[in-house]
């Protein structure tokens, strides 16, 4: 593809996401074309929410840029690594499961940075006594520095029971 010529020559990187797991996700030098963009960041969103539905805070924060900026529609604005975790950790962790919809993912490559991934996930409240099912729209950016890929910014928008 044209838009991923300027990544020759690739290299394999021996990493890990955050340090913590061992990277089954390649590198972003070592990303050859759109299949192997879109197969590196639907990883990194099963890691991510397999944190968040677990409420595996380590790994979940991992992932997680230090400055990482998140607006939520309807709980506002979320600065930096630690509040974000204390965030989930208060408002998720056994309250909330979250599944991505697989036909919206969409994910755009960034030179030189990483990634754009955009869709929609849906939420689900487990114990709970309701059946309330609830849609969102998202944007992550995801950064690859310094041998590892974080989500540094998260817009999540458009909240509302799904139909």
């Amino acid at each position: 593809m044209k838009r991923f010529s300027a990544l020759l020559p690739f290299v394999l990187l021996a990493g890990s996401i955050g340090r913590a797991d061992a990277q089954a996700v390649p590198s972003l030098d070592n990303i050859h074309n759109q299949q192997e963009l879109d197969r590196a960041i639907t990883m990194l969103d099963a890691k991510l929410f397999d944190a968040y539905n677990t409420c595996n805070l380590e790994k979940f924060s991992s992932l997680i840029a230090e400055d990482v900026e998140f607006y939520h529609d309807q709980g506002g604005v979320t600065l930096g690594n630690k509040a974000l975790s204390e965030s989930i950790r208060q408002n998720i962790c056994g309250k909330t499961h979250r599944e991505l919809v697989p036909e919206s993912l969409k994910v755009y490559y960034m030179k030189g940075y990483g990634a754009v991934e955009i869709g929609v996930h849906r939420f689900t409240h487990p114990g709970q006594e309701h059946d309330t099912v609830g849609e969102a729209k998202f944007v992550h950016l995801w950064q690859y520095k310094d041998g590892a890929w974080k989500i540094a910014r998260v817009i999540s928008y458009d909240h509302e029971t799904a139909k």
